[in-house]
C-alpha cells in the first residue's frame, strides 16, 4: 500500500486509533451531500457525564436556562439556537478541510473521555480483536474511506462470521465517534421504528390518572409531550453533531420490502419530521435519545418537529443476501463483498483474541494455536460454519474440554459448538 493511499485514509484498520486518542480531522462533504442541521456546542459525545446542581445547563447563551437533572440536552436541531459562528439561513457549519498529515494522536486519560463517548464492553473487544482478511484488506479500507468521504451508506454483504458486524465496531472504535448506534431489523421493522416511538398510550394513561385526581404529578409529568417519545438509531444518528455517529443496521435483508424504500428519503435528504411535535402547541421540545450508554434521560432539542443532520452518519448495513434491494437503493450505497476467511485468516483472528486473552488475564492455560483451526478448516469443508464458533472451539480448548473427535465425548461436543449453521448437523 502507498504512502499517498494511506495518507488519504481515514479509517485505517484495527489498532490505527481508538477512544484514547485525539480524533482525526472530519474531511469535507461532497457539495451535493451537505447538510443543514445546526449542531450544539457541545454534541452528544462530547456532553460530561455529571454537570453540577449549581451550574444550569443552557443549549445556547440566548436560550433560557434549563435545569440540570433530570434533563441533559446535548444537541440543537435546524430552528433552534444554534452556533455563533453557523452561517445563516440554515447553511450549517462549512466542516474543516482535512489536513495533509493527519494530526499526531495524543494520549487522554479515561477521565478525559465522557462516559457517553466510550465504546461498550462488547464494542471494546471487537474492536481490539477486529482483523482485516490480508487479501481483502486494501479493498475493505477503499471501501469504509469512500463511504465516508462520499456521506454515503455502506452495503456489506458476505457469509456468517465474515466480520460484518465487526467493521461496523470498529469503525466506531478506532475513530472515535463513541457507541455503535445498531437497528436489528426483523420482518416486522418499519422506517417509523428506527426514527422514533411516541408513547400516546401512556400519555393517555397518566392524564387520565390526573384529571381523576389518582396522582398528583402525573398532569403536570403529561403536558410535556417529550417525556413519551424516543428517538430511535436512526433517528439519534441523524441528531446534528459536528463529528458523526455509527449506525450499524443488521441484518437489513430480512426486512419488508418496502423497507428499502422507505429509506431512500432519509438517506437522501438527511431529514426526518416527527408529526407529533409538528401539532404540538410548543415549538421547542426535548426529547429522549436512542443512546442509553451516558446520563439515564439524555435528550435533545427538536424544533418546529423536524430533525436535520449536520454530518451524515457513518452508516453499515449488513446483509446475509436472502433477499435483494431495489436499483434505485443500490444507487444512493456503495457496496462491499466480504469473502469467506482463508486458513491464514482464521489462524491470524485467532492468535488476536488469544493474544487479548492473555492480556486480560484469562487466556486459557493449554491453548494450541494450531489444533483448533486445523479442526475448523476440517469440518468447514462439509458445513456452514462461522468463526465464531472457531473462538468458542478454542476457549473451550484451553479450559480443558473434551474435544478429541476420535472420542465420543469430543465427537459430541464439537456437534454442538461447531454444528452446522444451516442445521445439517
Amino acid at each position: 500500500m502507498t504512502d499517498d493511499l494511506e495518507q488519504w485514509f481515514i479509517y485505517r484498520g484495527p489498532g490505527s486509533g481508538g477512544p484514547r486518542t485525539l480524533p482525526v480531522r472530519w474531511p469535507d462533504a461532497p457539495p451535493w451531500r451537505r447538510f443543514g442541521g445546526i449542531p450544539a456546542d457541545a454534541d452528544a459525545a462530547a456532553v460530561p457525564p455529571a454537570v453540577p446542581a449549581a451550574a444550569p445547563v443552557a443549549a445556547h447563551p440566548a436560550a433560557p436556562a434549563v435545569a440540570p437533572a433530570p434533563v441533559a440536552p446535548v444537541a440543537v436541531v435546524p430552528g433552534a439556537r444554534g452556533d455563533a459562528d453557523a452561517p445563516p439561513n440554515g447553511a450549517g457549519p462549512k466542516p474543516p478541510p482535512l489536513p495533509a498529515d493527519p494530526p499526531p494522536r495524543v494520549d487522554r486519560s479515561a477521565a478525559d473521555t465522557p462516559a457517553a463517548a466510550r465504546p461498550t464492553l462488547q464494542e471494546d473487544y471487537v474492536a481490539r480483536t477486529f482483523h482485516l482478511p490480508a487479501e481483502q484488506r486494501t479493498e475493505i479500507l477503499l471501501a469504509v474511506n469512500a463511504a465516508i468521504r462520499l456521506r454515503r451508506p455502506l452495503l456489506v454483504t458476505g457469509p456468517p462470521g465474515a466480520g460484518k458486524t465487526s467493521l461496523a465496531m470498529s469503525i466506531a472504535y478506532e475513530l472515535d465517534l463513541g457507541p455503535v448506534l445498531r437497528w436489528g431489523v426483523t420482518s416486522r421493522t418499519t422506517l417509523r421504528d428506527g426514527l422514533y416511538e411516541y408513547d400516546a398510550l401512556g400519555r393517555i394513561h397518566d392524564l387520565t390518572l390526573a384529571r381523576g385526581g389518582i396522582a398528583d404529578n402525573a398532569g403536570n409529568y403529561a403536558e410535556d409531550i417529550g417525556n413519551y417519545l424516543r428517538l430511535g438509531p436512526l433517528g439519534e444518528a441523524l441528531v446534528p453533531r459536528r463529528r458523526p455517529r455509527v449506525l450499524l443496521i443488521d441484518e437489513f435483508d430480512k426486512g419488508d420490502s418496502d423497507l428499502a424504500n422507505d429509506l431512500l428519503h432519509v438517506f437522501e435528504t438527511g431529514t426526518f419530521d416527527i408529526p407529533e411535535l409538528q401539532r404540538h402547541r410548543e415549538e421547542s421540545v426535548l426529547v429522549r435519545t436512542a443512546d442509553r450508554t451516558g446520563p439515564r434521560d439524555r435528550r435533545v432539542e427538536v424544533v418546529g418537529g423536524r430533525v436535520e443532520c449536520a454530518e451524515f452518519p457513518v452508516v453499515v448495513l449488513t446483509s446475509n443476501r436472502e433477499r435483494d434491494f431495489p436499483a434505485a437503493f443500490h444507487r444512493r450505497c456503495l457496496r462491499l463483498e466480504l469473502q469467506a476467511p482463508t486458513k491464514r485468516d482464521l489462524q491470524m483472528l485467532l492468535e488476536r483474541h488469544t493474544g487479548y486473552w492473555a492480556e486480560l488475564g484469562v487466556a486459557p492455560a493449554a491453548y494450541r494455536p494450531g489444533d483448533p483451526v486445523e479442526t475448523f478448516a476440517k469440518r468447514a469443508e462439509s458445513r456452514t460454519l462461522s468463526s465464531d464458533q472457531l473462538l468458542h472451539t478454542a476457549f473451550l480448548d484451553g479450559t480443558g474440554a473434551p474435544l478429541d473427535p476420535l472420542d465420543a465425548a469430543g465427537r459430541a461436543l464439537l456437534d454442538i459448538v461447531m454444528g452446522d449453521l444451516h442445521g445439517g448437523g
